[in-house]
């Protein structure tokens, strides 16, 4: 094609410049991994402890996961090898808001309840102010969801700890618009076009 202004489908049509062919762009993927516990968010581990590379059998292309879960959390964790996305999401400015279910230990005053929203002091600076919803408290344990949009080094569990409930179990359970539902520990699937355009949109990229 030589005339001005035509397109061209660079995964369909072979397209060479100065008589070389042109490298293709990698298919991008988009995958919702339901975390187990006692996995490390890694590639590798030189501890050589189970990692999420293994929950991912059959996935031939390089993908990498969006964030992190600490060894003892579960949960949604997003791969992909779409760079822009994963960098968007991560990154505070578009404030992409994460939501977790806490089992802690006691039954949170509310004192406390309060200071977990409005933010907690760690050693590195007062926390953003969070959501907090009580779901039920049974035999001296209460589960919350818990909704901020920072993504500190084990900020869910560090604050829990500050104000007296340490957090017994710690599951996050959506990723902006991207919600875990019933994907059972260990198992994972191809996002939906619609979750990717919901992704795409909650990050300004359409």
């Amino acid at each position: 094609m030589t005339e001005l202004g035509t397109k061209a489908n660079p995964r369909t049509d072979q397209i060479t410049v100065d008589g070389r062919p042109l490298r293709p762009p990698e298919q991008l993927l988009y995958i919702l991994l339901h975390k187990p516990i006692n996995v490390v968010t890694t590639l590798s581990d030189p501890e050589e402890r189970p990692t999420v590379r293994h929950l991912l059998p059959g996935i031939r292309e390089r993908v990498f996961p969006v964030g992190r879960l600490d060894f003892h959390s579960s949960g949604l964790l997003l791969f992909t090898n779409d760079g822009e996305l994963a960098l968007r999401l991560t990154h505070p400015r578009y404030g992409i808001r994460k939501t977790y279910r806490v089992k802690v230990k006691g039954v949170p005053t509310a004192e406390a309840l309060e200071q977990l929203a409005r933010g907690v002091r760690l050693e590195e600076g007062t926390t953003a102010p969070a959501e907090i919803r009580v779901e039920r408290s049974q035999e001296g344990k209460t589960w919350l969801e818990i909704t901020l949009g920072e993504g500190r080094k084990r900020e869910v569990r560090r604050m829990c700890e500050r104000v007296g409930y340490p957090v017994e179990k710690l599951a996050r359970v959506r990723l902006g618009p991207l919600a875990l539902g019933k994907l059972p520990p260990g198992h994972h699937r191809m996002l939906t076009e619609r979750e990717i355009r919901d992704l795409q949109r909650a990050v300004g990229l359409v």
